[in-house]
Parts: structure tokens; C-alpha cells; sequence
């Protein structure tokens, strides 16, 4: 260990941008895990030593900071360190205790209650350069114990990796310790909705999702798969674990021809008040537990308790599981710990939830749960909370989700459409779920008003259409998803990032925050506003990077180096594939994800030459397959790396080469031009692309009209975003 230590301070430096803080006046420290940390060695670092003023001022040096300690308990007059970084017109120096004004920002718990934007908690992304995260009061954290730590007044970590955003966030997981790979059939389309479905009506809606051909993966029931009807002597009827027979009769039936119709299933689950007499289970719980059964004594919820936890899994959730429960949502709402010398529930209940799940998953657990935290990520999905439908709500979240990356929370699930208050508004149904389709869980959900209902046949049918059409795009990036799946838990790079981190020092990455990439091959600006009525499309201002860019959806080629209003109807919204891109897809969107597909579709954007690896996961196994394409050859060429076997021996791959050149070059040559003849335009032959001068149209009216004769909806919008060009 790289340890600088004196009698009650010490400095590790973990590596050459990463520094741990401590000061503790009676000396002892904590070098056990804890919540945060799970592993401080990450090998040997240079770094340099100097003690001056009679060995009173510390001085410790790597290529990337410069601490500087002269002594006693931690303040901002004798702790301070330069990030050997310098953004603008100021030095990179941090005093300790100080904020980071440059931060940009993390999460938060929950969007319960929320109309539009939360303030964030800070992360460890920064454009000064540096950050800090205190890690004092958090608890040991060993594999099936949290533990009070040996009490210390400074426990801190600082970050100091400029603007290598990858870097940082690829460091931070292997201090806190790696995002698990969590299972493909978590990829596909989640239906969820808090309402009285019957074990009838249920099956009914699973079936007319197949009648549609739209692929649903996993099955969410919300709380009225439990008893609500109970004693008034018992309480609140949130917190159940016993089937309301009035509704699902046959729970296990239910479940088998869930499982055997590809679903993956969920019940919702508000753990606060404990196990009671009323509960199927409670003579177990009583047994294990020692409770007086005729006085109808209850299981208080407390996690601290092992036997309570050991009860909680093995009498009330195993039997359950046993069923074909295949994982849970856990719904914490009932606040934090009284007592700091206890660990807070919400923690407790994730870390041992999912340690529980894996175990009876073969390491391919999972779990819908709250944040709690720095460290949370170990304990994916999160549920973001009960989203107003209102457009606020949507405009927040495509940044919400990818600035959640900044503390290494990369897997979000949002209640898609919002789940209450708000109004029947189609258009923005159908908005949020073309963002859920191209966010980390598309987990569509309402409650009980009939208004609010997610299912596409309840809409006009060309939202219909849309939705139906979107729901099939999102079975189909399932291979496109794992392979971000597998980088996120082994590369330590997530499948949303916030664009700054492939373009740290353009400008423009900070100023379009509700764009971010998607994966490697992509980026995504989703449209959150409704329609425009004179061009009967949305807008959405985007900053397209150097390079070019084509449309994945029209295959129009857009040159970047500039910022545009784009326009979509309700069949699209703005996702851009780079030049050379590769995007695999699955050929059979309708199959359980858990299946890898017998038919691969690769679709190919030229322009450039590139690599790309589809990683595919059977549990803990793992399969490669490398794509190579030359640009020169227009070729695709590709090798499997199978040592398991688990990609179908009898597996077809497709490829499709697209060629958006000679969809340019007819625009180019065609009627249009002859149409514009009194537009101040320009174009650039080698770039291919028009060029539209902010004074365009003297007549925008009489443009838009003619937009609108226009038969090619791709041409249409690549014409109507040239009138509301940004520069």
C-alpha cells in the first residue's frame, strides 16, 4: 500500500489521481470495506514524499496532484491540493472542506412527488478537474455484515483526473467495486401498472401483447398481488406476502404459463411492518423467530436482527421464489435509520436482497430497488420513483439518467409514461416511451385510472403504430444492450454517458444536457415537447460533434461540427450512429431474451473504418463476437469466440450495409432544388450536405407548405430542420 502516515493522520495514494484522507486523533483507522469501498489497493503508484518545517508541512506529489498537510485536525488552512489541471483563468486548487462549484453532479434517491427537476447530489465528474466524496459515516460493509467502523473525524476520498471522465468513473468501480452483469431478459420491455389485474385478466393482457407481436420480458405485479383486505388491528395492508386469492387463485399456475409465455416475473413488495399473524407464512416466522403465535406477536422489521433476516428469506420470500418468482421490487418509503449505530434499511435491504438473488441465480441476480448511496451500483436496478405525467417530468429524466453515470448508477428504471396525477396526453405517451426504448429499462407503467394506461391498442392509431413499432426496436437491441451490459460491469463503461465524456473539451458537450450517448456507436437527444402544430412535428435542439452522422432511423447523412433544431414526427426521434458505426440486432425481437437469437442483423454506417465486439451472456458465461469493417472494401468481416458454446450453432448473421450517399445525391439532383431556387443556400460538395444561412427563407410559410406536399417523411424532416438551423 502507497501509505503516507503520522500519529493521527494518514494519506493513501491509491492511484496517481486518487487520494484517501484520514484524521483520526486517537490514531486508529479503517482499512476493512466499507459501503463505499470495497477495495483501496489498485497497485503500485510513483509518487513522491517531502517533509518540511521541521516535518511539520507534508508534502505528497504524483504526475496529477499536489497535497500539501501542515499538521492537526483537517481544515482548509493547513490541507490543501492542486489538480495539475488547469480549465480557464483559475488554478486547480482544492482546501479542504471546500465545495466543488464545477461539479457535475450525480443522483438522488427518488423522484417521488417531483414535476420536473430535483437537485442532484455532487459526483465524481468535475470541470475543475477534481472532486471529493466523504466516506466517514458509512458502515463496514463485509459480505453478509455491516459493522460500526472505528470512528474517525476525516474519512475521504479526492479524485483528480481532470477531464478523463472514462478513467475516473472506470477507477471509481474498482474502489467501490463493479456493476454486476445483470440479465438480458432485464433488457427487454417491462410491463408494469398498480391495478387490480385477476389471474384471468392478466394472462388475457400477456396474450394480446403476443396477438400484437409486441415482446414483453419481464412481468411486474404491483401490491395487489397480496393481501390488502386485512384486520384493522394489524395496520397498514402495504406491507403483504400473501396471495389475495380473490385475484390470483392458482398463483403457481399464473406463474408457470407466465414462464412459459417467456416472461420473467416481479412482485412488488413494502417490507416496513414486519411479518404478521395474518401472513401465510407467520407460523414459520413465529417458529423461527420464538414469537407468542396466540398473542398474534408480529416480526418487527429489523434487518439488523439475523434472525429476522434469515426468517425473512427463507420462511416468507424462498417459498415464493419456489413458485416462479424470479426476483423482487423492493419499495422502501418509509424513511431512514434513528440510530446512527445502525445501518440504514433501505441499504440493508438492497445489499441482501441482492446477495440473496444471486446466490439462487448463479451469480445472474437482480433486484428494482431505491438508491441509497455512493456503492448502490453494486445492487442494480434502481427504481427512480412515482413519476407526474406531465412533460416536465419527461423533460428531466434523459438527463437525470445520464448525469447518474457521474456516480456510476448507470441502470435506472423510470415509471415510462409516469405513473399518476398529471392527464391523458397520447403524444407524450408515446415520447416517453421512445425515450424508455433508448434508456437503460424500459419499464412502462401507470396506475389504476383508466386514462393512464400504457397499452398501445388504447391509443390513436397512429400512436399506436409508434408505440407498437418501438416496443418490436427495443426487443431488437437486446444484443446491442447486453454488449453495453457486459462493458459496464467489465470496462467500467457505462451504457449512458453524458456526452462531455467522448468530448471532454468541447464546449458544447456541457451545453445540450438531454443528449447522450448511447453505447459506443450512438448518441440520442429524445424529444421531450409536444408537436408543433404548423409543421405537425417536435423539435429538439442537438449539437452534432465533428465527423459525420447518419440517422438511424432514415439513414440521412448529416455532416457535424454544428448545432441544429431537428424535427421528428411521432415515427422517430433524433439517434445519430457515427461513421463507421456498427449496430447488431436481434432477428427475432419476440423470443425470451434469455435465448440468445438463431439471426443476427448488422447494420452497418460507412464511412469510416471500425471495430466492434457483441458480447453476449448466458449467466456467467460468455461469448465474442468481433466485427471488423473496411471502409475501403465496403466490407464486413466477422470471428466468434465461443469457448462455452452458447451461441447457437445454427446461427444466421445478416448484414446490411447502408449507403445514406445516395439518398443525399438524389436530393441533391432532384425537384427540390428546383424548388429552392429563391432560398439563400449554400453546399458543400465535399461534405455532400446543404448548408441553410440563418436569413434562409423569405417565405418560411410558403416553404413549410411545400414541406408538407412531401410524400418521403425522411425528406421532410432533414427539410424542416434546415429552416430552424441553431448557427
Amino acid at each position: 500500500m502507497n501509505v503516507v502516515q503520522g500519529a493521527d493522520y494518514r494519506f493513501t495514494i491509491i492511484t496517481n489521481k486518487l487520494c484517501r484522507l484520514e484524521y483520526s486523533k486517537t490514531g486508529k483507522f479503517e482499512d476493512r470495506p466499507t459501503q463505499f469501498v470495497q477495495n483501496r489497493d489498485l497497485g503500485e503508484v510513483d509518487y513522491t514524499v517531502k517533509e518540511n518545517n521541521g516535518g511539520h508541512l507534508i508534502e505528497i506529489e504524483t504526475d496529477s496532484f499536489h497535497l500539501y498537510y501542515d499538521g492537526g485536525k483537517f481544515t482548509a488552512s493547513n490541507l490543501y491540493i492542486d489538480a495539475k489541471y488547469n480549465y480557464g483563468t483559475y488554478f486547480s486548487r482544492w482546501h479542504f472542506g471546500e465545495k466543488d462549484k464545477n461539479n457535475l453532479l450525480g443522483t438522488t434517491e427518488t423522484l417521488d412527488g417531483i414535476d420536473g427537476a430535483v437537485p442532484l447530489e455532487t459526483g465524481i465528474q468535475s470541470k475543475d478537474g477534481f472532486s471529493y466524496i466523504d466516506d466517514t459515516d458509512s458502515f463496514v460493509l463485509l459480505e453478509d455484515e455491516f459493522i460500526s467502523r472505528n470512528q474517525q473525524a476525516v474519512d475521504g476520498y479526492y479524485f483528480a483526473y481532470g477531464r478523463d471522465y472514462r478513467q475516473a468513473l472506470k477507477d471509481y468501480y474498482r474502489l467501490s467495486g463493479k456493476t454486476p452483469l445483470i440479465p438480458r431478459y432485464a433488457l427487454g420491455n417491462w410491463w408494469s401498472r398498480y391495478y387490480k389485474y385477476t389471474q384471468e385478466s392478466y394472462l388475457q393482457l400477456m396474450d394480446r401483447f403476443e396477438k400484437e407481436d409486441i415482446p414483453i420480458s419481464v412481468s411486474v405485479i404491483d401490491m395487489d398481488w397480496h393481501k390488502t383486505d386485512i384486520p384493522v388491528r394489524f395496520g397498514s395492508a402495504w406491507t403483504g406476502y400473501s396471495w389475495n386469492k380473490d385475484l390470483f387463485p392458482e398463483p403457481e399456475k399464473l406463474l408457470k404459463e407466465l414462464h412459459e409465455r417467456g416472461k420473467h416475473v416481479t412482485l412488488n413488495v413494502h417490507p416496513a411492518a414486519g411479518i404478521r399473524a395474518f401472513e401465510d407464512s407467520y407460523p414459520a416466522v413465529a417458529e423461527r423467530m420464538k414469537l407468542d403465535q396466540n398473542a398474534e406477536e408480529p416480526a418487527i422489521f429489523n434487518f439488523d436482527n439475523p434472525i429476522f433476516r434469515e426468517s425473512y428469506f427463507k420462511d416468507v420470500h424462498h417459498p415464493i421464489e419456489d413458485q416462479g418468482v424470479d426476483f423482487w421490487w423492493v419499495d422502501w418509503q418509509q424513511g431512514t435509520s434513528r440510530d446512527k449505530s445502525k445501518i440504514e434499511p433501505l441499504w440493508a435491504l438492497n445489499h441482501y436482497h441482492f446477495l440473496d438473488n444471486s446466490k439462487r441465480n448463479h451469480n445472474d441476480g437482480l433486484l428494482l430497488s431505491r438508491y441509497a448511496g455512493p456503492g448502490s451500483h453494486r445492487y442494480p436496478l434502481g427504481f427512480s420513483g412515482d413519476s407526474i405525467i406531465t412533460w416536465d417530468s419527461l423533460a428531466f429524466q434523459p438527463y437525470f439518467t445520464a448525469t447518474a453515470t457521474n456516480i456510476g448508477y448507470t441502470w435506472w428504471s423510470h415509471d415510462i409514461g409516469g405513473h399518476y396525477k398529471g392527464s391523458y396526453d397520447a403524444e407524450l405517451s408515446l415520447r416517453w416511451l421512445q425515450f424508455g426504448v433508448f434508456s437503460p429499462i424500459n419499464r412502462l407503467h401507470s396506475y389504476d385510472n383508466p386514462f393512464v394506461g400504457k397499452e398501445p391498442w388504447n391509443f390513436p392509431v397512429q400512436i399506436e403504430r409508434s408505440m407498437s413499432d418501438f416496443m418490436r426496436l427495443r426487443g431488437k437491441l437486446i444484443p446491442y444492450l447486453d454488449t453495453a451490459n457486459y462493458h459496464t460491469s467489465v470496462s467500467g463503461r457505462a451504457l449512458i454517458e453524458p456526452m462531455y465524456y467522448q468530448y471532454p473539451d468541447e464546449r458544447e458537450a456541457y451545453n445540450f444536457p438531454n443528449q447522450y450517448l448511447f453505447g459506443s456507436e450512438m448518441f440520442v437527444a429524445p424529444i421531450t415537447t409536444p408537436t408543433i402544430a404548423d409543421i405537425d412535428m417536435s423539435t429538439e435542439d442537438v449539437w452534432l460533434p465533428e465527423g459525420v452522422w447518419y440517422d438511424f432511423f432514415s439513414d440521412l447523412r448529416y455532416q457535424g461540427g454544428t448545432k441544429i433544431k431537428v424535427c421528428r414526427d411521432i415515427n422517430s426521434i433524433p439517434v445519430f450512429v457515427k461513421a463507421g458505426g456498427i449496430v447488431p440486432l436481434s432477428g427475432d425481437y419476440m423470443e425470451d431474451p434469455e435465448t440468445l437469437p438463431n439471426k443476427i442483423v448488422v447494420h452497418v454506417f460507412p464511412g469510416e473504418n471500425n471495430r466492434y465486439s457483441m458480447f453476449e451472456h448466458v449467466g456467467e458465461d460468455i461469448a465474442e463476437t468481433i466485427f471488423e469493417y473496411d471502409e475501403k472494401n465496403r466490407q464486413l468481416t466477422y470471428t466468434v469466440n465461443d469457448p462455452k458454446k452458447i451461441v447457437p450453432l445454427d446461427r444466421e448473421i445478416e448484414i446490411i450495409i447502408h449507403n445514406a450517399e445516395a439518398n443525399q445525391n438524389v436530393l441533391v439532383e432532384g425537384e427540390i432544388i428546383k424548388r429552392l431556387q429563391n432560398t439563400r443556400m449554400s453546399y458543400d460538395t465535399k461534405k455532400e450536405i446543404f448548408r441553410f444561412l440563418p436569413t434562409a427563407f423569405s417565405d418560411s410559410r410558403k416553404f413549410s407548405s411545400y414541406i408538407e406536399t412531401l410524400e418521403n417523411s425522411a425528406i421532410r424532416a432533414m427539410l424542416t430542420e434546415m429552416c430552424y438551423l441553431i448557427e
